[in-house]
């Protein structure tokens, strides 16, 4: 009862916070300073049509460097549990039925398709809407999918580790040649901007997503296989 009380008390505190947000928001007649300087300059400076991925490939590109950072030490985290409980446990074979035919026969017709849009999302990052971050989460749905129409499948976790530490790495070098070659740190200068709007433009920010949709997605579905490889006495 007590417990009930308090959800019902902490509920209602929390509601009228946000009624009172809510009733009170007054938005601002004009954008500050740092919001103008992106909307205004964006495209012109880095040559990105879509100005959020411009913003958090770039201008705050130490900042998506500690969000991958910390996908990656969940994953690993995930993934050290994980094999703590299977080193714990005797494995046994759990019967798992076979799955039907129609998710068998939807999921050879939409991995590639899934897979290709990941890489389509991941690539025009830089002109629409999407980034490495969706198309990597695309990319590890495509293994759910497989692991779904054959619980029993098996990846290989040493060719994910390698596409996880390869793109890693080649996403902390791009990194440092924009320290080095242009303003900042993932500054996308360090390639020709080329013309607004084409695939290849905005310098290396499509490089730069594609390395970050690879990493996301391995990390994804690492943590998908390890799960999946766990048993059940």
């Amino acid at each position: 009862m007590i417990k009930r009380l308090t959800l019902v008390l902490l509920l209602i505190g929390l509601g009228s916070i946000f009624v009172n947000l809510m009733l009170n928001y007054v938005p601002d007649e004009q954008l500050n300073r740092t919001a103008e300087y992106y909307a205004t300059h964006s495209a012109q400076d880095l040559g990105a049509a879509n100005i959020v991925t411009a913003i958090i490939v770039t201008y705050r590109g130490l900042d998506t460097l500690g969000e991958v950072t910390v996908l990656f030490l969940t994953a690993a985290i995930v993934g050290l549990v994980l094999a703590q409980g299977k080193r714990k446990h005797v494995h046994k074979d759990r019967g798992l039925p076979p799955a039907g035919e129609l998710l068998t026969t939807g999921t050879r017709l939409l991995l590639p398709l899934i897979l290709l849009f990941g890489a389509y999302v991941f690539t025009h990052g830089h002109l629409t809407p999407g980034g490495g971050f969706q198309g990597g989460a695309i990319l590890a749905s495509a293994v759910l999918l497989a692991l779904l129409s054959n619980p029993l499948q098996r990846f290989s976790h040493r060719l994910i580790s390698l596409i996880e530490s390869t793109a890693g790495l080649a996403f902390v070098l791009i990194g440092v040649l924009g320290i080095l070659l242009a303003g900042g740190f993932l500054d996308n200068r360090i390639l020709p901007i080329g013309e607004f709007g084409d695939l290849l433009s905005a310098g290396a920010i499509p490089l730069i997503y594609t390395f970050v949709g690879l990493k996301v997605g391995a990390e994804f579905s690492s943590m998908l296989v390890s799960l999946s490889e766990t048993k059940e006495l």
